[in-house]
């Protein structure tokens, strides 16, 4: 591993938790094997040297988004109790919203951050998905939406928390709640909005990764190819 990417440049190693993981649920049994889960993840992560692990805060149906919230630090704390994680960082994602899912709005995601670290030693970022945050309600298609965006990012985060950005087009418009990924400048984000985020001068030194749909062979690379334009001015 540290071969190849000495070899692809491939820099920061940024990997995604398992989707079934749920460290917000207050059913207590489903909690502590999320738990057990995202410890795996943890070690994983470490194992092969990556520098940062994204994860969902999870979803706290049937209870209220301060249990959730409470759910999401305790795991966090349990989940890395006893292994060495100075060279990792635990990413929560920002979500559309939609159910009982938490972290669509940023203040919820930098109270998680706030309170794990008086629990533990593990280092808490954050991954912002461009789509998501469209969906949740952050018009981050126009100029003056993404001003905006990024200034609540900034109060509510930190923007030096900010390590990674999701790059995806939205399907479904502003505050939809409704998380349905794009290719990029197909979406309502569009091409305009995806310039003026690739471009941002306290966004565009972020790690950006492409999470966008694979509808027909080689929509990744066209993906990415609209990108790398994008960031041209």
């Amino acid at each position: 591993m540290r071969r190849a990417r000495e070899r692809y440049d491939l820099n920061p190693l940024v990997i995604h938790d398992n989707y079934l993981i749920n460290l917000a649920s207050c059913s207590e049994a489903l909690r502590l094997q999320s738990t057990a889960a995202f410890r795996g993840e943890i070690e994983r992560a470490l194992a092969i040297g990556a520098e940062y692990l994204v994860a969902h805060p999870g979803n706290s149906k049937g209870h209220s988004v301060e249990q959730g919230i409470y759910a999401v630090i305790r795991s966090l704390a349990e989940a890395a109790t006893g292994l060495d994680t100075g060279s990792l960082m635990v990413l929560l994602e920002n979500t559309a919203g939609s159910g009982a899912a938490l972290g669509s709005r940023f203040d919820e995601l930098g109270v998680m951050r706030q309170f794990a670290a008086e629990l533990t030693d593990l280092k808490v970022g954050f991954c912002i998905d461009t789509c998501h945050c469209l969906a949740s309600g952050y018009d981050v298609s126009s100029a003056a939406g993404l001003k905006l965006t990024v200034a609540e990012m900034d109060r509510a985060l930190g923007l030096e928390n900010v390590r990674v950005i999701h790059a995806n087009d939205s399907k479904t418009p502003l505050g939809s709640h409704v998380d349905r990924y794009e290719h990029i400048g197909r979406g309502y984000i569009g091409e305009a909005g995806f310039r003026r985020i690739l471009n941002h001068s306290k966004l565009r030194t972020k790690a950006f990764i492409l999470e966008t749909p694979v509808d027909e062979e080689g929509d990744e690379m066209r993906n990415i190819e609209m990108l790398k334009k994008l960031c041209r001015k």
